[in-house]
This record gives C-alpha cells, sequence and structure tokens, in this order.
C-alpha cells in the first residue's frame, strides 16, 4: 500500500462543487485585486478567530515582515524566538535587519520555553517571536507575564496554528499581532501563497494596511505618524477638480505590495466553513495514533490549557533515518521538520552559535518524524502506518 504524506486532490474532490463557483465568479467579476472577496475574507477570518482586524496579505513571510514592522521593530532591535521552526520565522526578523535571538524549547511539544526567554533579553529587545509549533499552542500565560515585565510585543507566528486554541481563545486572539500562512499544505490552505496578519489594536491595524500597500494613500501619512509616536494624523488635500485621487501617489511609508488575489481569497472562503470540520479528523487520526502506536514510539505531547489542531503528528525516535527509510520503502510518506536548527543555518553563522547551544532543540532536529495526518486520510490507511511503524521498532 503506498499512503502519500499530503493529497490536496482528495480535499478538492470532496468541495470542489462549491469552489469552483467561487473562484469563477471572481474570474467573471474580472476584480481580481482587493474588491468584495478580499473583505468578505478578512471580516469572515476576523469573526471566526474573535479578533477586531484580520489584514490579508501575499504570504505567511510577509505577515511575519507586516507585523514586525507595524510594532515598531527595526534594524538592530532584538527578538526573541525559537530555532525550531521554518526558516521564514528567523528570516523576516533579520530581513528588517533586527537580530533573532535563538531560545531553548519544550522537548515535550517543541514550543518556544518560557523558562528560558528572560536570560536572553536585553535593552535592545523589543518583541517576543512564539511559534506554535505543528499547531501546538504555546504556553502564552507565562509568555504574556514576561512580555508584560519587560515592555515588549508578543507577535505570534501562527502559520501552522489556524483553528488550534489557548485557554478558550482562538490562537490569533492571544497575542498583540499574529501571523498566518495560506500555504496550500496548511489546514487553511490557498491554491498558492497567501498570508494574514490579526490583531485587535486599531492602530497597529491601520499601519499593517498602510505597509502592505506601499505606504500610501491617507493612511500612509496617518500610518507615519504613528511609527513617530504620535496620533495617527489625516491629511486633507484639496479636490483639484482633475478626476484623480489626490492620495493615490502620495507615499509616507517605505511599504511592500503584499496583497491577497481576490481568487485566493474566494477559495479561502469556502475552505474556511470547512476548517473545524477538517480539524476534528485530524484530531481522531492523532487519538488513533496515540491508541494504537507502540510504547517505544514517543508521541507528541498536547497542552492541556490549548486545543491542538494537529498540523503536524511529531513522534520522537534516536533511530530517525531507520524509521524513515523503512517507512519510505514500505510506500508511507514521511515529513522531517526541521533537520536542521535555525540558530545552525549558514544563513546566521554571524550570531555566532555553535552546536550544543540550544540542546532541546538540536535533539528535536535529530529525532523528529511526521506521520501523515490530513483529513481525508483513509481508515485502511490510518491502521497501515501505524502498523509499519510498530513494526519497525518490534524488529529493533
Amino acid at each position: 500500500m503506498n499512503v502519500p504524506f499530503f493529497d490536496l486532490k482528495r480535499q478538492y474532490a470532496a468541495i470542489r462543487a462549491q469552489m469552483e463557483p467561487a473562484v469563477l465568479a471572481v474570474l467573471g467579476s474580472c476584480g481580481y485585486i482587493g474588491g468584495k472577496a478580499v473583505e468578505a475574507f478578512e471580516n469572515q477570518a476576523a469573526a471566526y478567530l474573535g479578533v477586531r482586524h484580520a489584514v490579508s496579505c501575499g504570504n505567511g513571510t510577509e505577515a511575519l515582515v507586516l507585523a514586525l514592522r507595524a510594532c515598531g521593530v527595526r534594524s538592530g532591535d532584538e527578538v526573541v524566538t525559537t530555532p525550531f521552526s521554518f526558516f521564514a520565522t528567523a528570516e523576516a526578523v533579520a530581513s528588517i535587519g533586527a537580530v533573532p535571538v535563538f531560545t531553548d524549547i519544550c522537548p515535550a511539544d517543541f514550543t518556544l520555553d518560557p523558562a528560558k526567554i528572560e536570560e536572553k533579553i536585553t535593552d535592545r529587545t523589543r518583541a517576543i517571536l512564539p511559534v506554535h509549533i505543528f499547531g501546538a499552542p504555546c504556553d502564552m500565560d507565562a509568555i504574556g507575564e514576561i512580555a508584560r515585565r519587560h515592555g515588549l510585543w508578543i507577535i505570534e507566528d501562527a502559520a501552522q496554528a489556524i483553528g488550534c486554541e489557548y485557554r478558550g481563545k482562538k490562537i490569533g486572539a492571544t497575542a498583540d499581532v499574529s501571523c498566518f500562512s495560506f500555504y496550500p499544505t496548511k489546514n487553511l490552505g490557498g491554491l498558492g501563497d497567501g498570508g494574514m496578519v490579526t490583531t485587535s489594536d486599531d492602530d497597529l491595524a491601520l499601519i499593517l494596511r498602510s505597509l502592505k500597500e506601499h505606504g500610501a494613500g491617507k493612511r500612509g501619512a496617518e500610518a507615519r505618524a504613528l511609527l513617530d509616536g504620535g496620533a495617527a494624523e489625516a491629511v486633507e488635500l484639496p479636490d483639484t477638480g482633475a478626476g484623480y485621487d489626490p492620495y493615490k501617489y502620495r507615499n509616507s511609508l517605505i511599504g511592500y505590495n503584499s496583497r491577497l488575489d481576490a481568487v485566493q481569497a474566494a477559495a479561502l472562503s469556502v475552505k474556511l466553513e470547512h476548517l473545524d470540520g477538517w480539524n476534528a479528523a485530524r484530531a481522531e487520526i492523532a487519538a488513533y495514533y496515540d491508541a494504537n502506536l507502540c510504547d517505544a514510539v514517543v508521541k507528541p505531547a498536547a497542552r492541556p490549557e490549548g486545543c491542538h489542531c494537529w498540523h503536524q503528528y511529531v513522534i520522537r525516535t534516536a533511530h530517525k533515518e531507520a524509521l524513515c527509510a523503512h517507512l519510505s520503502a514500505h510506500g508511507v510518506g514521511v515529513g522531517t521538520f526541521y533537520p536542521i536548527p535555525l540558530h545552525l543555518q549558514a544563513a546566521f553563522s554571524h550570531l555566532g552559535y555553535a552546536p550544543g547551544d540550544l540542546p532541546e532543540a538540536e535533539k528535536a532536529a535529530a529525532e523528529t518524524v511526521c506521520l501523515p495526518i490530513f483529513p481525508e486520510l483513509r481508515p485502511e490507511e490510518l491502521v497501515y502506518v501505524a502498523s509499519q511503524v510498530n513494526g519497525f521498532f518490534a524488529a529493533q
């Protein structure tokens, strides 16, 4: 039997009757940038997450960049974050000239360890950037307390965590700013790249919307004033009667072109209606693995005050390479996220980290294997995956 690690074709087949009319409606409108589809999705996402503002953008990496800049993080500032994440987490920090300060993780769920954060805070620290890795919520109570004590922003990377909760609140409403990715393999995935930043802070939302569209227009001038430490100052220009918007080409900030396409928004609106059901299916798969994988397997932990959305089901073993080879040889797709922790990536060699500096992250990178856990996984496939994993350990 061949069991794919992920299969988008099954998802598309199940919702094709909804997806195609929604996308074709956008094509027929010829309104591909912004417009009603984008506005509708942003409102739908904000309501689902329980926030005042959902600001869509081009992709998850740009969501992080926009959030950092909206919070006033600048060149030379430091951002405390995890080394066990996709490269974009720290790349976004470095791309604006700030410095990622890597802090070790909790071995049980791979999230940022709050007990290790304060020792990394200096007078240059401006934000803490926790990552809800694999869909596991971080300890936001502890992280929030540290942030309040030191006057720091919390900018959460929720790229893998849409739909999960912490103490009854959706991730996305648990930080100053939250960043999402709609890459096709995410729990809520688009038809290509897409991203979103959420906040309940009106000023941050204004800055985010300005930055994502070149810092232009009235909003750009207001955002500039906020970032400079003042109140938002509306700019009034005389109407010349020339028939064009006098604000359109007035740029007050160096921003970005980071917009979610209307086609993506229409597709995401359809998919968002199914997200809770899909996440529930992932949870059922995780429960099956928990109950049926042998005791030799180190299974993922779920934080009791949180609700995991199971973007990945990640097991640990000292026999990582051998297990992956065994599963691949028997037709089971596997994932190995992430084999090189960020502090040991060549791109960050100038920061001076060495092997052994962050031992829990390094051990996780050497031991983690992701098993198939997409919602459309068939019962017989699930049984086969578990039997192959158990068979491998029985032979050790």
